[in-house]
């Protein structure tokens, strides 16, 4: 089905964060029991392969090289230390197993070790991603070709406030990525970051790039910014409550998510620790059906296990199932 049959114009989206809250959930929820599996949540980890020292100056990132956050560069892990991570991440519960590095893109010198990980960690009958940065073709097919089931490659923000983020590559680099993830075969991993300064009318924007691509993302992860000192946004926005996207807008963001992408994963990543239970029960209720747990997402902290098995129990929820293919690596 193509963008235009589709029909979600920006004017359409618009209409659907201007509905009253409690009829646009009740719509997303509709939604999401026709696509998905009532009351499961996939469980995803993310590992942190190579931290630090990044040559890109995103606003958000503590990573960049460009900020001064008092966090030091790291070689990459070895592939021993990222199974062992991979099986206690599976021992947890978790279904996908996500690794990311700090990089422009990868280096030539860099990808026999990323193919070695990508085929031992699925080996364990774990969905695989990773998130290298840019993208050449060849480097997207050979990690095809190691098994990798998906790529994150974030678009971050709507076209229109992507240069006040980032300005060392540009929204089309960003799509270029994208356009030769999809065509080496790999499901695409790709969303952006709520409560950067953006208006709603970003924000539509923002979700219009997603559900308008050719074929729309596998899997959309929605981060809410967590202000990092030393980083650009984070000094910027630190005096500036009302920057922050409140709660009500986000499950809003989330709902319009799901209506608009209906068979996607809808992930809550980053800044789910700072979000009350209620908070999260309406992001699921409005289609969210993806968390990552542990204690940390990359370089921040996050819920952990404990506290998302507990939250489980009282929603009455349970950790999505393993895809076949998944289990039979195993």
């Amino acid at each position: 089905m193509t963008a235009t049959e589709r029909g979600w114009t920006k004017d359409a989206i618009a209409e659907l964060f201007d509905l009253p809250f409690l009829d646009l959930v009740a719509r997303a929820h509709d939604v999401h029991v026709r696509h998905h599996p009532e009351n499961q949540v996939q469980l995803s980890t993310l590992l942190s392969i190579k931290t630090g020292g990044c040559a890109e100056d995103c606003g958000y990132c503590s990573q960049s090289a460009h900020h001064e956050t008092g966090l030091k560069a790291s070689k990459m892990m070895e592939a021993d230390a990222v199974l062992a991570a991979a099986r206690e991440a599976k021992a947890a519960g978790s279904g996908r197993f996500c690794m990311g590095a700090a990089w422009r893109s990868p280096k030539e010198r860099d990808m026999p070790a990323l193919l070695d990980m990508v085929s031992k960690v699925k080996a364990l009958g774990l969905e695989t991603c990773m998130t290298l940065g840019m993208l050449e073709t060849d480097q997207a097919e050979r990690l095809a070709a190691a098994g990798l089931d998906y790529y994150n490659h974030n678009i971050d923000t709507s076209p229109e406030k992507y240069g006040e983020i980032i300005t060392t590559r540009s929204f089309q680099d960003r799509l270029d990525t994208l356009d030769r993830v999809r065509a080496a075969g790999i499901n695409v991993c790709c969303g952006g970051i709520l409560g950067m300064g953006e208006s709603r009318a970003d924000r539509v924007s923002f979700l219009h790039a997603l559900a308008t691509m050719p074929t729309p993302p596998e899997s959309v992860p929605l981060n809410a910014l967590v202000p990092i000192a030393g980083t650009v946004l984070g000094d910027l926005l630190k005096d500036v409550p009302s920057a922050r996207i409140d709660d009500i807008e986000f499950v809003r963001t989330v709902a319009v998510a799901r209506i608009t992408m209906p068979d996607s994963i809808v992930r809550l990543s980053a800044g789910r620790e700072s979000m009350g239970e209620a908070t999260q029960a309406l992001c699921f209720m409005a289609g969210a059906n993806s968390i990552f747990t542990g204690d940390r997402l990359l370089t921040t902290g996050n819920a952990g296990g404990g506290a998302d098995a507990a939250l489980f129990a009282k929603l009455g929820l349970a950790p999505m199932a393993a895809p076949a293919a998944a289990l039979a690596a195993e």
